[in-house]
């Protein structure tokens, strides 16, 4: 079965940093592009950082870049979110897309950004 398990997630003081992970299993991670994707209840969900299959292309949204950076290890089947000075308005769940098929969700985790 298709399974995306993002981990990481957390309380982080402004300023700080955090790594969020995201494990994929049940289809050739390697094949496809991934994406991060951020929601606040209430709120649209918002694409935050994509890469391409083979880790040589990524996009990121204007409100985090040159803060965040995403990465994959595909030999371990894992994307990466990487934070440095995350914002209180960075606090969000956030979700590992994959787009495989008709595109998987993980569970999200939740950051939350705060002193």
């Amino acid at each position: 079965q298709v399974q995306l398990v993002e981990s990481g997630g957390g309380l982080v003081q402004p300023g700080g940093s955090l790594r969020l992970s995201c494990a994929v299993s049940g289809f050739t991670f390697s094949g496809f592009a991934m994406r991060w994707y951020r929601q606040v209840p209430g709120l649209e969900r918002e694409l935050v950082a994509s890469i391409s299959s083979t880790g040589g292309t990524t996009n990121y949204a204007d409100f985090v870049k040159g803060r965040f950076t995403i990465s994959r290890d595909n030999a371990k089947n894992t994307m990466y979110l990487q934070m440095n000075s995350p914002k209180p308005e960075d606090t969000a769940v956030y979700y590992c897309n994959a787009r495989y098929g008709n595109g998987y969700w993980g569970q999200g985790t939740q950051v939350t950004v705060s002193s």
